[in-house]
């Protein structure tokens, strides 16, 4: 007999995804969801914590089922729960990522908990040092991804890094190997560095956004700051 597979088809999707820690003795805890929408040919190109789609009660209700989950299978390492969800507030679940992921950092910043060294003391055999009531979020946090591409038409930009200058000040945070006098190859993902900053709101993170990517100095090469000023400045972005 034929099989018919059929698959649900969500329209104008959210992108929301949960970051968990399970240590080696059964305990998990979340750390709240990041909103990863803006999104080019499913390439993310800005994550933010926390997600001005969620209400408080989501939030507690879907990080309870990713923590369930993690316990179910026995989860050991930091990792990501995925999930699409639709314009009435419907979480479909896409997948696991059992790793670290790039936008790593927004999480970060506001819960103040450092993701990668608590994954290198769950892989020694720690214990997490937390329970699930001590996790607080403070804020809010962005974070682009600065690639090396022409922003208007997505070819790459390989070649060499005359300038390079990135802003610090209070909540600013540049993850990045590139540098002045440095050579982008064409054979690697065209990622060079993620600007990361955080508010005590949306609002002043998007404010603070603007400010660094207006002050990143890059010449030599294209990268996509351009496109991520218009998308910060969009007033659907915005809203």
């Amino acid at each position: 007999v034929p099989d018919v597979y059929l698959e649900k088809y969500v329209e104008s999707p959210r992108h929301i995804e949960f970051q968990i820690l399970g240590d080696q003795f059964g305990s998990v805890v979340h750390l709240g969801e990041r909103e990863c929408s803006i999104q080019r040919r499913h390439q993310k190109l800005i994550e933010e914590s926390p997600s001005p789609a969620l209400t408080e009660k989501m939030r507690r209700k879907m990080g309870n089922i990713v923590v369930d989950a993690a316990k179910a299978v026995q989860y050991t390492n930091a990792g990501t729960f995925e999930f699409l969800m639709d314009p009435d507030g419907r979480f479909y679940f896409m997948e696991t990522n059992a790793r670290l992921q790039v936008e790593h950092p927004v999480t970060e910043m506001v819960t103040g908990i450092d993701i990668v060294k608590t994954q290198i003391r769950i892989a020694a055999g720690e214990r997490l040092p937390w329970k699930q009531s001590e996790i607080r979020f403070t804020g809010h946090a962005l974070e682009c991804r600065v690639n090396a591409e022409d922003p208007e038409t997505f070819v790459p930009s390989p070649g060499l890094i005359q300038v390079f200058s990135g802003p610090g000040g209070p909540g600013v945070r540049i993850d990045t190997f590139a540098h002045s006098e440095c050579t982008i190859s064409p054979y690697y993902d065209s990622m060079i560095a993620k600007i990361i900053v955080h508010g005590r709101d949306r609002s002043e993170a998007i404010a603070r956004m603007r400010r660094v990517l207006d002050m990143t100095v890059v010449e030599g090469i294209k990268t996509s700051i351009p496109l991520h000023r218009r998308i910060i400045d969009d007033p659907d972005f915005q809203a």
